[in-house]
This record gives structure tokens, sequence and C-alpha cells, in this order.
């Protein structure tokens, strides 16, 4: 069966990665004082945070139209794909999952496969690296969606912004009116549950948060049955000294193991804003079978 793969922009898939396993990549649109940006052609965190400095209206993201979806399915059908698995973004921050569902439903033709990461960045990436090995190993269609389900449920993240403002403004965050009051004062540790971000605990400053963070991260890798096959993921959002540190703990604490260094999306920085910092972790897919 020859099988497509898409995702959307949030998933920090490169170029490269995107040429070099067959990927498409759909960048989600970024409306900043009227004027639409697509993210990662147009717009990376490092303009969007200089035009909020310049007083930009404060941005907002969409998601891709159901008129370019429908196109590109019509494109990949022609093309002979019998089947089309979709990897989004988060169900919880973002409508796009259930645009494709309701596109799936109405156009059968297309043997379109939504699957909602209940996470983003580049979590989701590697969960859609994981998808495009399986398709060039030829693994039925059946076992992919099977294994991808796996793969997702081993997927964490602990984050925290430098302050709540963009999440709240954007209406992202579900138990914000537990926080909002106070929320100049404290550094919120977040996470996804059930796709939507939640705020968790209250930390007073940056450096206790990241190493609040450490603690829980190394707790809860600890817990796993498959602790030894972990990749680490360090996220942030123009904060390289952050980063530093956080690569000089990985590579103490899981010296065995693999990790990267990304950045939050452009759509994904919209939301947290500038500084942001996050640990995340997964199954790493170099170590196990995907043929």
């Amino acid at each position: 069966m020859k099988i497509a793969l898409v995702t959307d922009s949030t998933s920090v898939i490169t170029k490269k990665e995107a040429e070099e396993n067959n990927i498409v990549v759909v960048p989600v649109p970024i409306i900043i004082g009227g004027k639409e940006y697509l993210e990662n052609i147009n717009i990376t965190p490092d303009q969007l945070f200089e035009m909020q400095r310049q007083g930009a209206d404060f941005p907002k993201t969409s998601q891709p139209s159901i008129g370019d979806m429908i196109k590109l399915f019509d494109e990949l059908h022609d093309e002979g794909y019998e089947a089309i698995i979709a990897i989004t973004l988060s169900s919880g921050i973002s409508g796009f999952y259930h645009t494709l569902c309701n596109i799936a439903e109405n156009h059968p033709k297309y043997n379109l496969h939504p699957i909602d990461t209940r996470m983003t960045v580049r979590l989701q990436g590697d969960l859609v690296l994981a998808t495009s090995r399986m398709i060039k190993n030829g693994v039925d269609l059946d076992t992919i969606l099977e294994r991808v389900e796996k793969i997702r449920s081993t997927i964490d993240e602990i984050f925290v912004p430098n302050d709540l403002n963009n999440l709240s403004r954007g209406g992202r965050l579900s138990n914000a009116g537990a926080f909002i009051g106070s929320m100049l004062n404290i550094k919120p540790l977040l996470t996804f549950k059930d796709g939507n971000i939640v705020a968790f605990e209250k930390i007073r400053s940056m450096k206790r948060a990241f190493s609040r963070i450490k603690k829980l991260t190394t707790q809860k890798i600890d817990e796993l049955p498959y602790k030894d096959k972990i990749k680490l993921f360090i996220i942030d959002s123009n904060d390289s000294e952050q980063v530093n540190e956080a690569k000089e703990w990985i590579e103490k604490e899981f010296p065995n193991q693999n990790y990267s260094v990304t950045t939050f999306s452009p759509v994904i920085a919209t939301h947290l804003g500038e500084k942001s910092f996050a640990i995340g972790w997964m199954i790493d897919i170099d170590k196990i079978d995907l043929g």
C-alpha cells in the first residue's frame, strides 16, 4: 500500500528531513496586526519576539484552511496514495485535528487517518519520523497505526513560561484561573494532560523552576520500565544559558541516553512567550524496531 505522511509545522520537522523522508509539512498560520504569516516560511521565533518588542499587536494563531487541506489530499490521492496518515499538534490547543477528522469522515476516498499527538514541537516531530521509517520499511497500515499509538503513549514534557501573559490571553491554559492572580510573581510548571496545557505547580523563580523540572524529570523517567531507551529533548525560546545548563545536566544525569536541542516553533512560542523552557522525553525511536 502506498501511504502518504502529513504533519503540521509545529512538529519542527526540517526541510531536509521532510525531503529525505517524504513528509508533507503543512505550515500553521500566525496573524499579527491583520497580516498572516506562515510558520517557518516567513516568520521565525526571533522575528516574532522582535515584533512584540516593537509593539506589534498580540499574535493570534489559526489553522490550515479546509480548502487547502482538501486540495492537498486530492493531489496525494491523484498521485496514487491509497492512505494518508496525518499527525497533528494536540487537539487541546488547536482545532486542526478535528478539522482533519471531519475531512476523513466526509471524504472516505482519501483513507485519511488523523492522529492527535496530544503534544507538539520536536516530540511530535520524532513521532512523525518514526512513522516515516515504518512506511519506508513497508509496515502495513494497521500495524503502523498501532505502533504510533504505543510510541505516543511514551511522550511526556514539563515546561515553564517566563510569565503567563501569552497563555492566558490566548486561552490555551485550561486552569488559568488558579494562577492569574499572581502570574507576575510566579513561574508555573506546565504539562499536557489529555492534550490540554495545565499548570500543576507554582515556583517563585526561573532558577527554582528549572531545578524542580530536573528533579521531576529524573523521578518520572526512573519509574519507566523502558528508562534505558529514553530520548530527552531540550526546548527553549531564546535562552541559551538555560539550554547550556540543561545539556550539562542531561549529560551527567543520563550519560547513556540521546538528547536533542531545539526551539519552540513560532506558533507555540506565540502561546508561551520568550524565555520559555521545556524538558521532554519519549522512547528513543533509534532504539526500537520500526521494521
